[in-house]
Formats: C-alpha cells, structure tokens, sequence
C-alpha cells in the first residue's frame, strides 16, 4: 500500500503511522487540518516526497472542509491552510513546494466547484507523480552500483519516506530488481532512530540483507573495507549545500576520506534554486526527544538540549546527486538541472 493517499469517499487521507514501526503496521486517517499538522509535527508521516504528498493532501483537506460561499473567500481559507502547513516543517522544501503548486493551479478555477475539483486534483496528481518520479531515480541511481556492493545509507529515504518505492533506497530496490545482489548497512540515525526502525524494517520486508549500526560506528565501518557506496536522501538542496537529516554532514567527511563514492538521491522537487546554507531555517526538535528513549528518561530531565532535525552537507563532499532527469557531478548549477 501507499505510505499516504487521499480517500475520495471519507474526504480524509490515510497514512501509515511512522512512529509505530518496526512494532505495529497502523493505518490513521486525518480528517481535518489539525490532525493532519499534528501527524506531520510528530512524524507520523516523514520523508521530504512524503511530505509533498501530505501537503497536496492538506489543501484538499481545506478546500472539502472549507464553508467559504464565495471563490474569494475560498482562495482565502486556502491560502491560510498553505501558511499553516509550511510552518509544521520550514527546513523540508518540498512540503512547501507541494503546497504553492496546488495554490498556483487554481488560478485557472472559474467557480467555487471548479477550485475544489482543481485542488483535490493536483494533490493526487502529485502523490501519483511521486512514485514515476522515484522509479526514474531508481533507474538512473542503479547504474552506479556494483553487483556485490555494500551499501550504507542514514534516516529513512526509503517508500516510508516517499508515497511508494523510495529515493536513497529507491536505488538500492531498482539495483536489485536489476539482479544485483546488494546488502546494506543502515544508521539507527539517533534521536529517532529512523534507520533502525524503519529502514531496516523495510528492507527486511524485501528480503534485502541489511546490517544495523550506531551512527558512530559509520568510520569504524568504513576503516575496515566493509563499505563500497553511500547512498542517501535530501530534505533540502541548495546552491551550495544538501540539507539532510542530522549525521549526514559527519558520514560525507568519514566517505570522503576513505575515498568511498557518496551520493544523494532526490527529486528535483528538493531543490532550492534561490537557496544558500545561511538562508535556511534548520528546524529545531523537542529537547525530549534527547532525554527519553520512547518513555524511558535516559539523561537529566533539565540538561541543556540541542537538537538539530538537520545539517548541511558541502557539495564538495558529494560525488553525484541523482535525480529523475539524471545524474549530476557536483559543481553544477541547480538551474541547469531544473531546466
């Protein structure tokens, strides 16, 4: 099934609960905007192509639930909605960029049925263009692994992440449809442990051999020969920098010095051709997610807490960034892959 999808007929969308795994398979619907923000916050639902996907679904959401009796008012409640769901998570661009597309295609709307029609419409069509979209970057990403590889990837860029297939582990699955025998080492990616819960239960669904580490062990790792490739996704990608979930940054360095090839999978969608690092806002986490493991307190309930969703990977750090339009060697100017 989907990770995310829109239900015609409860006007809701349904998603898988991403906080419940490895645990529990559990679909929730969010029948209103507030759940749908609050499933967002807490990361039930995840992933930069994912979260384009909840967008599009939140402005339908807005539009069914809307009392608006007149088209300007209507577009008003939209664009309200838009504000809102952007501020749930200002680091990842593509929730942003899913929002405006779907404020940008009822400019064409003529009435107030028209804009609802347009609106549900450009959501689904985005969630359906996610899964071509990550099929194309599978088949591009493929080509650069190795029949026999070993493959370390960090977080979650798999379909949890996505509304099916997966970017980073999009490549990995295209690889081995291909033949290739490929195995994996995933990084719990603490303080969520999005790797541990949720990448490793993936590729185990898909009977591909995947080996559980801590994040620290990534140099350790690679020091002894057990890794030929690094794969991972994006939340953001700008003219100067990839914005990753948090340890990607310290991963580039530990590839980069023993000369292991690092690439980044995403959609061009991630991309943010106006962006630098400083321009960026690094979303900031709740200090609880440090101090307990689930319900567990594993540090003093009132140390001083910094906890980063994200860091800035430098270009120079990246070997390729793969895309569906192809494969791109840094230095290359967002612009020309946009074209």
């Amino acid at each position: 099934m989907r990770t995310i999808d829109w239900n015609d007929e409860s006007k809701s969308v349904v998603m898988i609960d991403q906080t419940l795994l490895p645990v529990e398979l559990n679909v929730i619907e969010c029948k209103n905007l507030a759940s749908l923000c609050e499933a967002i916050r807490s990361l039930r639902v995840r992933g930069a192509p994912a979260l384009a996907a909840a967008g599009g679904f939140g402005m339908a959401l807005a539009v069914t639930l809307s009392s608006a009796d007149t088209m300007e008012k209507l577009l008003n409640d939209l664009k309200v909605a838009a504000s809102t769901l952007i501020a749930t998570r200002p680091t990842a661009v593509n929730l942003a960029w899913a929002v405006k597309r779907v404020l940008k295609a009822t400019e064409d709307s003529y009435d107030l049925e028209s804009i609802k029609d347009i609106v549900i419409f450009e959501a689904i069509r985005i969630a359906d263009e996610d899964v071509e979209i990550n099929k194309a970057i599978g088949k591009y990403g493929q080509k650069l692994l190795d029949d026999g590889d070993t493959v370390m990837t960090h977080c979650n860029a798999g379909r949890m992440a996505c509304v099916d297939w997966g970017t980073a582990l999009g490549v990995i699955r295209s690889a081995v449809e291909k033949g290739k025998e490929i195995s994996v080492i995933a990084c719990e990616t603490r303080p969520l442990n999005q790797g541990g819960r949720i990448t490793t239960w993936e590729l185990m669904q898909d009977n591909i051999p995947v080996k559980l580490i801590t994040d620290s062990m990534s140099g350790h790792v690679m020091r002894h020969g057990m890794v030929d490739k690094m794969i991972v996704g994006a939340d953001r990608i700008t003219q100067d920098v990839v914005f990753n979930k948090i340890g990607t940054y310290t991963h580039s360095i530990v590839a980069r010095e023993h000369e292991i090839p690092f690439y980044v999978a995403a959609p061009v969608s991630t991309f943010d051709p106006n962006g630098w690092e400083e321009t960026v806002t690094i979303e900031q986490r709740d200090a609880d997610e440090l101090r307990y493991i689930g319900d567990v307190q594993i540090a003093p309930k009132n140390v001083d807490v910094y906890n980063p969703a994200f860091d800035a990977t430098p270009m120079e750090n990246i070997t390729a960034l793969i895309t569906e339009k192809g494969i791109f060697e840094p230095p290359v100017l967002i612009d020309e892959i946009l074209m």
